[in-house]
């Protein structure tokens, strides 16, 4: 009897624990936007034919250096030497939950290896600043995402190019290209993002602190998680914008579109009477810049537990509390036929 009670008890515990993890399953599926257009900010987007682009005061983007509006793309770049180009949301964004859909293509003549330098995606306080960096200023308010395609550190032979970095900035660090910017991302992923047959595809999410970038690049309408951040703390009222460089090498950086979508999100009461326009850019689980410029993997964030990561978590401690179970069971039978037999 008492064993039957136990093994009830295990079947009682394993279906509730299922359930758990069914639903944990569904949360972090439904996570993904699905591009509402319900929920599509138009000024904040640049979408075909391009309309609104341009220097006239009602303009909603603007644009400068090598870029070249088309009816069917927004090049930033040519396949040309020493070229810089960017293109700017003039209106600042006030959203404290969003979420950027980016369509792009990067393609040249350039072989293997001799191709470069790449693109940037920014939320910055600053507009139209040519720099050093992907085409765009250095030391930046704000947030950038990297799509590197071009290796500088010869020495960093654990990642593949094109890789896909992030970094915050509270306008106190300078991106290190000899390094790859590695003292200064959150995190990153390799992406074969170049000289495809087909449009590639990232989306930058941002929503209640956690800063979760994804690609599409296969053409499979799925997308890979890519890094995946919490503590991030990002004022309102900055400016979206692309930027891409090329130097000795090149390639044809191309923005075919770029939609901004508003994420429905509850905040608390403190956090509703919070100035947002007020925020300093940062990573809370970020260590000092300075103590991870020797990290090989250049990764040096705290690694928060993910809707996957959880998942795989609990199906590991499920399967662990059911071999436990099994063997107990085991041991107990051994040891009531062994008492049977000195009785």
């Amino acid at each position: 009897v008492v064993c039957f009670n136990k093994m009830e008890n295990i079947r009682a515990f394993l279906s509730t624990a299922f359930v758990f993890l069914v639903f944990e399953l569904c949360l972090v599926c439904c996570d993904i936007t699905d591009g509402n257009a319900e929920h599509l900010k138009r000024e904040h987007s640049l979408m075909k034919p391009y309309q609104g682009v341009g220097s006239s005061p009602t303009s909603q983007w603007d644009f400068s250096g090598s870029t070249l509006v088309t009816s069917s793309y927004v090049r930033l770049t040519p396949d040309e030497r020493s070229k810089q180009g960017s293109i700017w949301n003039t209106v600042p964004c006030y959203l404290k939950d969003w979420e950027m859909h980016v369509q792009f293509k990067v393609h040249g003549s350039g072989k293997k290896n001799l191709h470069g330098d790449g693109i940037a995606i920014w939320y910055t306080k600053d507009r139209l600043h040519p720099g050093p960096v992907f085409g765009n200023q250095d030391q930046f308010f704000g947030l950038a995402i990297f799509l590197d395609t071009f290796r500088n550190d010869l020495h960093g032979m654990d990642r593949s190019f094109p890789y896909i970095s992030a970094m915050v900035n509270n306008g106190s660090v300078s991106y290190d290209h000899g390094k790859d910017g590695r003292s200064s991302e959150l995190g990153g992923c390799s992406a074969e993002i170049r000289n495809r047959e087909h449009d590639t595809y990232l989306a930058i999410r941002y929503s209640k602190g956690r800063l979760t970038v994804m690609v599409d690049v296969e053409d499979k309408n799925e997308w890979k998680e890519c890094i995946d951040i919490g503590g991030v703390r990002l004022p309102t009222g900055y400016f979206f914008g692309a930027s891409a460089a090329t130097g000795d090498l090149s390639d044809n950086h191309d923005i075919i579109s770029m939609k901004l979508y508003q994420l429905m999100v509850e905040h608390t009461l403190e956090e509703e009477n919070l100035d947002w326009t007020k925020i300093e850019p940062s990573v809370s689980l970020l260590k000092s810049p300075k103590d991870n410029i020797d990290d090989p993997t250049g990764n040096f964030r705290g690694t928060p537990l993910t809707g996957w990561k959880v998942f795989l978590l609990l199906l590991c401690a499920l399967l662990g509390i059911v071999v436990c179970a099994v063997v107990g069971a085991v041991v107990f039978q051994k040891r009531q036929e062994r008492n049977k037999r000195f009785y």
